[in-house]
């Protein structure tokens, strides 16, 4: 499960999270706290929880089956 969790991270952090203007900037756009995108930002495969992929998906105005086509797993 691990791999699942780090897989998801790494796609939001450099998909996302590397084009934003700052770490603060998409929190507030993704309505998550500041502490979770750090979280995220981690290397050690942050669990994220289901309503955090959520709000980030439906600012995105993306499905969740989108997203987990972009994972390619």
């Amino acid at each position: 499960m691990s791999e699942i969790n780090k897989k998801i991270c790494n796609l939001i952090a450099e998909e996302w999270i590397s084009k934003a203007k700052s770490n603060r900037a998409f929190a507030l756009d993704h309505n998550i706290d500041e502490k979770t995108v750090r979280k995220i930002l981690q290397k050690d495969g942050y669990e994220i929880p289901l309503i955090t992929l959520i709000r980030i998906c439906e600012a995105k105005e993306m499905k969740l089956s989108t997203f987990f086509k972009l994972l390619n797993i």
